[in-house]
């Protein structure tokens, strides 16, 4: 595509704001999302280290003598279930969650970009850590302090992507933070293939230290953007934001939109207590619909897969090396099919995604559950090799469909739904929920699999089932609608929600609907006309 060869054009109350794709627009988004690099990478990693023989035998003996059938195991689904072993990938998304609270008042306060920039020194001390570590509680203390970069990078990287983009694109450019988390993963994963094969036991920290790549182009990218211009005028920094915005647009006449964004400054500089605010009604759509996503993203059991897949490959009988590289294909299909998110989510929408993503990992957890459930018990499997292929394919199919739906999209609506005056907010929420319900997943999951077994798989197509359910009649459509048209032209028009964003929302309270109403001299504003 080349740069500026094209005009993004949103309809505004009949103005017109021209934006052409600038170099400035892609170079920023593109360096802004290798904090998604650094998120997947760690998702991937911790599957692949914690089936490592070495990595066990030095951190989790117990855990190292039952992979090697040292002591007897009351089901093959139980291999891997320990408390500890679990807290070594979940630690990392309870230090995320409670970083997002500080992200919230670094976002609003500092900027998007100097929370990035906070985000890539906390990914790079982990690093350190976790790649030096000799006990249990260093390597406890890296993935917390990993965590906290998680936190700042997932609060800030989603914002900055929605407000710098042109509106024609913005979905596009957003999903770039989601390609990076998966080629993040699938990087991970390679790492891991190789460094298993390196003898000696030191394999891990290579697989561990190599997260300093991307951690080091995320703190060179945060010195190399511009903060967006909502940004710099929500702090009030006005002439520098009207420059930016110049820049970023690729054309001089941006008064237009410099003033929409201005007038959405002054409102949300009303706002004194921006959660109290998101709590209000007129905030409820926006605000239910978040943490909606966040939960069912979770509850699709994707984590649960990316995080273990390893560990999981080994559960059903794949020897050590196949199980790695069953991951690599995983994580593989997984980039393509993020780009093919891309390419649609602004042509053909987001419900029609996440709708036909719902069947296609509904019946591929559903296949693996029987498939599971006939071939691999207790204490055999009788997993031939043309039905591991099977799995493994069943699995590619589930992931793939996660790749161009929930994955992206889980991230995009709330940073694109939510108003200035709660941006910050709302974006803090939706990551607080998202690393909540990571953090359970991720710490459960083991446990669930030794318990459930295949009827894991059970657990949660239902939850798919639901989801799906959720989006036909609650979701609305918001391709290539102006984030800052939102409310009239998505929320009014909904079936459901309009009740809650009406004209009016004291009279809203009243009487739960908004529609036109008798002026009433007492109560409203007067407005000389000239």
């Amino acid at each position: 595509m080349p740069a500026g060869g094209f005009a993004a054009v949103s309809k505004n109350d009949g103005t017109m704001f021209e934006a052409k794709i600038t170099p400035i627009v892609v170079i920023s988004c593109v360096m802004a999302a290798t904090g998604g690099l650094m998120f997947g990478y760690d998702v991937g990693i911790s599957g692949g280290v914690t089936s490592m023989p070495d990595f066990l035998k030095k951190f989790f003996p117990v855990v190292y003598r039952k992979t090697q059938m040292k002591e007897g195991i009351d089901s093959n689904y139980c291999k891997y279930d320990n408390q500890g072993l679990q807290l070594f990938t979940s630690s990392l998304y309870l230090a995320g969650l409670t970083a997002t609270f500080f992200a919230s008042y670094t976002t609003r306060r500092l900027g998007r970009r100097l929370t990035m920039l906070i985000a890539g020194v906390f990914f790079i001390i982990g690093t350190v850590l976790n790649a030096t570590a000799e006990n249990l509680t260093m390597l406890i203390l890296g993935r917390i302090s990993l965590g906290c970069g998680v936190g700042f990078a997932n609060q800030a990287v989603p914002l900055f992507l929605s407000e710098i983009a042109p509106t024609r694109i913005r979905g596009g450019l957003n999903i770039l933070f989601q390609l990076n988390v998966t080629i993040g993963i699938l990087f991970a994963n390679l790492v891991n293939y190789g460094t298993s094969k390196i003898e000696g036991g030191w394999g891990w920290r290579l697989s561990l230290g190599l997260a300093g790549i991307p951690a080091g182009l995320l703190t060179l990218g945060a010195l190399m953007v511009v903060d967006t211009p909502s940004s710099l005028i929500e702090r009030g920094r006005l002439e520098e934001g009207k420059a930016v915005l110049r820049k970023i647009r690729g054309i001089d006449n941006v008064e237009p939109e410099f003033l929409e964004l201005v007038e959405a400054s002054r409102v949300a500089r009303e706002i004194k207590h921006p959660f109290r605010n998101l709590l209000k009604r007129r905030n409820r759509p926006q605000l239910v619909i978040a943490v909606a996503l966040q939960i069912f993203q979770q509850c699709t059991g994707i984590n649960a897969i990316m995080f273990y897949a390893p560990v999981l490959f080994n559960t059903l009988g794949f020897k050590s090396g196949a199980s790695l590289y069953s991951a690599v294909i995983t994580g593989a299909v997984n980039v393509a099919s993020t780009v093919v998110s891309i390419y649609s989510v602004d042509k053909v929408g987001r419900r029609m995604l996440l709708l036909e993503a719902g069947v296609q990992m509904f019946i591929s957890q559903l296949v693996i559950a029987i498939i599971l459930g006939i071939k691999v018990k207790d204490h055999s499997d009788d997993l031939t090799k043309s039905f591991a292929i099977l799995v493994v394919v069943m699995v590619c199919t589930f992931v793939s469909s996660f790749a161009w739906s929930w994955g992206p999209l889980g991230w995009l609506i709330p940073s694109e739904t939510f108003p200035l005056e709660t941006r910050s907010a709302g974006q803090s929420v939706t990551v607080c929920v998202n690393l909540l319900f990571t953090f359970v997943i991720a710490q459960a999951f083991l446990s669930m699999l030794c318990h459930l077994k295949s009827g894991i798989f059970l657990f949660f197509s239902s939850w798919v089932l639901i989801m799906s359910v959720f989006v036909l009649f609650l979701l609305p459509e918001t391709k290539n609608v102006p984030i800052e048209e939102m409310t009239e032209k998505v929320w009014k028009q909904h079936w459901f929600w309009r009740r809650f964003v009406g004209e009016d929302d004291i009279e809203c309270k009243k009487v739960r609907k908004c529609g036109k109403r008798k002026e009433n001299p007492w109560t409203d504003p007067i407005v000389s006309t000239p």
